[in-house]
């Protein structure tokens, strides 16, 4: 029974991660790290929470919006320490006027610890395995998007509706 409820923490663990980047919700990042944990995001970024956190920010100005969806979620648990793989598709779209959409298909591989009785990262690794870049087609964006509500990389987003969601915090 025990490993059911590790797997759900560590699958929220992973959930939660991407909505804190999708939203721009670094406080939400941070809470998800050990202090002594470690990011290695290639040559873009490698390494403690904080610094990360700091790094975020800019790393995501770019972007109008991100969609960081995950598949293929594989855990490994002993005790208190586990390792998971998690395939993981991040659209990433630039502001306008001329937005392109960049599409990064790739693999988490994390090392997790539960420490006072929380998982947390110990330490996350970004693999790129595909990418692809286009243009957006804004004729048809607005004629499929007109009816619904439109997401947003921050509060805005009618995601922040959801108050005990908004609240979660690893």
């Amino acid at each position: 029974m025990q490993e059911w409820l590790d797997r759900i923490m560590l699958a929220d663990l992973v959930a939660l991660y991407c909505r804190g980047c999708d939203r721009r919700d670094f406080a939400l990042v941070r809470s998800l790290y050990h202090d002594d944990a470690i990011d290695d995001h290639g040559a873009m970024f490698r390494g403690g929470p904080d610094a990360f956190v700091a790094w975020l920010p800019e790393a995501m100005a770019p972007w109008e919006l991100t969609v960081h969806s995950l598949s293929n979620s594989l855990f490994a648990i002993d005790g208190d320490e586990a390792e998971g793989e998690h395939h993981v598709v991040a659209y990433h779209r630039t502001h306008p006027p001329e937005r392109r959409e960049y599409i990064v298909h790739g693999r988490y591989l994390d090392r997790y610890s539960r420490r006072d009785g929380r998982w947390k990262f110990s330490h996350r690794s970004l693999v790129f395995d595909y990418g692809e870049i286009k243009q957006v087609d804004e004729e048809n964006f607005a004629r499929i998007g007109a009816d619904a509500a439109h997401g947003r990389a921050n509060r805005e987003d009618p995601s922040w509706q959801l108050e005990r969601l908004a609240q979660r915090r690893g």
